[in-house]
């Protein structure tokens, strides 16, 4: 069985989204299975932020120009605290709202996270 470390560990769980389940197997650093890949959300949050710094309302609107629905806040703000709880965006108050923006952990996350979308589902694109 291959040893992937933890900084692979690490990097996937990224993959674990809020939304309709998709389910792919992932060896962990015990042997393992299980990454839960549920939506996009989490991926498309940050690859949203590494675009630009946005405020939650912001991510929100640029989700629904994409999918052609809004994200509830009972939605995506449990996802904004789970990914800053992984470091992988950081928060700043600015008046009212908080502006988000990638960390460098996030930036190389979401770097690995496009690039295994891309190799996973690439060719999904290309025949359509």
């Amino acid at each position: 069985m291959p040893n992937y470390g933890t900084s692979y560990i690490r990097q996937i769980k990224i993959f674990k989204y809020i939304g309709c389940p998709i389910y792919c197997r992932v060896i962990d650093v015990k042997g393992k299975y299980g990454c839960d890949m549920r939506g996009l959300l989490s991926f498309q949050i940050l690859w949203l932020l590494s675009r630009r710094k946005m405020h939650g309302e912001e991510i929100a609107r640029e989700i629904e120009k994409r999918r052609g629905d809004k994200p509830k806040p009972g939605t995506l703000y449990p996802a904004l605290r789970e990914l800053k709880g992984a470091r992988l965006i950081d928060g700043e108050k600015s008046g009212k709202v908080i502006v988000y923006s990638l960390t460098a952990s996030g930036e190389r996350a979401v770097h690995h996270a496009t690039g295994y979308f891309c190799k996973a589902f690439g060719d999904i694109f290309e025949s359509a």
